[in-house]
């Protein structure tokens, strides 16, 4: 798919001379709260003063950044990606970016990485359950403490959805064995082509980058009549953003410029409540998910063109590091 396209003209020198003046042009600019964003459907986004900031801050690294990748791309074209934790505002800022680089006449069009997994969100939450319930009890068994009476208790603790929680071990030492070996299934699931499908992602990005003046895009909604692919008029368009967790990922190999939102897993559950995504935020699972997606996010930071932190600074790798003592 997306590997039959026509190109459009090559301009790379025609978008370079539109960054000139650019920043101070972004900085008189007022973001609205009612602009365009990206294209997962019925995603909620709401435009605050912070994502506007952060943006605003963001952009003025941007440009550099934009300058070095349009002079290596003949058809003036690159391609962000704006990564971080769940629900850290990467759907905001990307849209704010987009809308910036819009005003001072450069094409952009924001992608969401979340239509990309494998199965719907629901099917995809109910793996990712399974994949640690069952790597748990398959620990169990290797550990020598499967028996009737255990799962007796585990049972209890997986019907109230309490099954990750590491305080149970406290009490009974053989649950020690359940959870790491559910841990470390979950994590090799988790931000993988178990999970989702990159390789799709990233020939999106190569045709774009490639020149191609149409792409057919998925959509994935919330259930299972909800997935479809629309046809996207790249035509106009000079820079992808591809907002998503997974963005600055190692499983792809076309993202021009990495920028990471960075958080701690507990800003990040602040941020999920505000936004009020789903039921169980602050569950031991869910914790333990947004700490394994955290880790990763960590460890790939190295890659980052630009990092910038919850409270709106622009931070070096070197920084980033001594946050996290690395």
């Amino acid at each position: 798919m997306n590997k039959q396209y026509n190109r459009i003209a090559a301009s790379s020198d025609e978008v370079i001379a539109k960054l000139s003046g650019a920043k101070e042009k972004v900085a008189a600019i007022t973001i609205p709260a009612d602009i365009p964003h990206g294209d997962m459907p019925g995603d909620k986004v709401e435009i605050g003063d912070s994502h506007t900031a952060k943006a605003k801050t963001i952009f003025s690294k941007l440009v550099d950044e934009l300058e070095k990748t349009f002079k290596e791309n003949k058809y003036g074209r690159a391609v962000i990606a704006v990564c971080g934790g769940s629900g850290v505002g990467k759907s905001e800022i990307a849209s704010c970016l987009s809308y910036l680089l819009e005003q001072v006449g450069i094409g952009s069009y924001t992608m969401s990485g979340d239509n990309y997994p494998h199965r719907i969100p629901m099917y995809n939450d109910a793996e990712r359950l399974h994949v640690f319930r069952e790597g748990g009890i398959r620990a169990m068994v290797d550990a020598g403490v499967m028996s009737a009476q255990n799962m007796e208790v585990l049972k209890k603790w997986q019907i109230a959805e309490d099954d990750a929680n590491a305080a149970h071990a406290e009490t009974d030492t053989w649950f020690g064995s359940y959870l790491e070996g559910g841990r470390k299934c979950l994590d090799a699931y988790l931000g993988t082509p178990k999970e989702t499908d990159f390789e799709e992602v990233d020939q999106i990005m190569k045709a774009f980058k490639d020149g191609a003046d149409k792409l057919f895009l998925k959509r994935m909604g919330r259930d299972e009549a909800s997935l479809w692919y629309d046809e996207v008029d790249m035509s106009q368009k000079q820079v992808l953003i591809v907002e998503w967790t997974h963005g600055n990922s190692d499983y792809m190999s076309q993202v021009d410029i990495p920028v990471l939102l960075n958080s701690t897993p507990q800003e990040t559950l602040e941020h999920r409540r505000s936004r009020n995504r789903d039921g169980k935020l602050d569950s031991p699972f869910t914790m333990m998910v947004l700490e394994l997606e955290q880790n990763k996010l960590v460890a790939q930071a190295h890659k980052a063109k630009i990092i910038i932190t919850k409270a709106g600074e622009l931070i070096s790798y070197e920084d980033f590091k001594k946050l996290y003592n690395l």
